[in-house]
C-alpha cells in the first residue's frame, strides 16, 4: 500500500533555523532540537519522494561515517512513529582495509538492538592493485561497494537501499557534473538502478552537512575515518567542496538556496531540446 504521508508531521511546528556549533544551550537541549530538525527534514523527504512504503525492507548502508550512523538513527526514531510498517536491517560492507576495526560495527549495531549484516569481501586488495599510486581510488572503490550492497539487497528481499548522501553531497555532485562533465545532472533524492532491480533511496538529502556533523558529534557515534585512499587532496569533490565552503563563509544560506533550485527546474529555460520543443514553439 502506497502513502503519500510524511514520517513525520511537517504541518507540526517547523525546525529551528540551523543551529551554530557553538550553540549555548545545554548539550541535552542542543541535542534535542537538532533532532528534531533531522527527524522533520527526514520525514519530509520521505514524504516528497515516496521513499518508503507500507512493508517495505528497508537496508541502511553503514560505513561508519556520521552520515550514516545519523540516517540509521533518524531512521529508526521515525519507524516508531510512522503511519507505515516497514522493517530497517543495518548492512556494512567489510573491504578487508588494513587496520580496520572490524568490532566497532557489531559492538555498536547490538548495543542499540538493531538487526544487522557484515558483508565480507576484500575490495582493498583488488583497488590498490589496480589503480596506479596517487591516483583517485573512489570510482573503482564506489562500483565495488555498490555491486557487492546490491547483490546482497537481491538476495534477501531489500526493497529500498537507503544511503546517507546529504544536501550537500549532492549540490556538490550537480557542481561536478556541471564543471567536470558539462552536463547538468546531479545526484536524485530517489532513483531506480540501472538494471531496474534496486530503488536507491537518500532521506537525508534536506540535511545540511554541518549539522549531521555535528549530530554524530553529540550522539557520540563511533566514526571509523575512511583511509582507503588516502587524503587525495586534489580530488575534484573536495576542490567543489571548498568552493562550496568558501560561498557559505560569503553568504550564508547560498547552499540551501542552490538545494532548493535544484527541485524547481524550468526545462524552457535551458537549452536542450530534448527537453524542450523550441522548434515547435510558434506565437500564441
Amino acid at each position: 500500500m502506497k502513502t503519500d504521508l510524511p514520517l513525520l508531521d511537517p504541518s507540526g511546528p517547523a525546525p529551528d533555523a540551523a543551529l551554530p556549533l557553538t550553540d549555548p544551550l545545554p548539550r541535552a537541549g542542543e541535542l534535542e532540537r537538532l533532532g528534531k530538525r533531522l527527524r522533520h527534514q527526514v520525514g519530509q523527504a520521505i514524504a516528497d519522494y515516496g521513499m518508503i512504503e507500507d512493508g517495505d525492507k528497508v537496508m541502511v548502508c553503514l560505513s561508519g561515517g556520521k552520515d550514516s550512523y545519523t540516517l540509521l538513527d533518524v531512521l529508526l526514531q521515525l519507524q516508531r512513529k510512522a503511519p507505515v510498517s516497514f522493517s530497517i536491517i543495518a548492512v556494512n560492507l567489510d573491504q578487508k582495509q588494513p587496520g580496520f576495526p572490524e568490532h566497532v560495527l557489531p559492538g555498536y549495531l547490538r548495543s542499540i538492538g538493531v538487526d544487522f549484516h557484515i558483508i565480507e569481501q576484500d575490495t582493498y586488495s583488488v583497488v590498490t592493485r589496480v589503480v596506479p599510486e596517487g591516483k583517485t581510488m573512489c570510482s573503482l572503490c564506489s562500483r565495488m561497494r555498490r555491486g557487492s550492497l546490491y547483490t546482497w539487497a537481491a538476495e534477501n528481499g531489500i526493497t529500498k537501499i537507503a544511503l546517507g548522501h546529504h544536501r550537500d553531497d549532492l549540490v556538490a555532485t550537480f557542481f561536478l557534473n556541471l564543471f567536470f562533465h558539462a552536463k547538468v545532472s546531479g545526484m536524485p533524492p530517489k532513483l531506480l538502478s540501472d538494471d531496474g532491480r534496486h530503488v536507491v533511496i537518500r532521506p537525508l538529502a534536506y540535511a545540511a552537512e554541518a549539522d549531521i556533523a555535528r549530530y554524530a558529534q553529540l550522539k557520540d557515534f563511533p566514526i571509523i575515518p575512511c583511509n582507503l585512499c588516502g587524503s587525495q587532496e586534489n580530488l575534484q569533490r573536495k576542490q567543489v567542496q571548498r568552493m562550496m565552503a568558501d560561498w557559505e563563509r560569503g553568504t550564508p544560506g547560498r547552499i540551501e538556496t542552490i538545494s532548493r533550485a535544484l527541485g524547481d527546474i524550468r526545462p524552457s529555460q535551458l537549452s536542450d531540446p530534448k527537453l524542450f520543443d523550441f522548434l515547435g514553439l510558434r506565437p500564441g
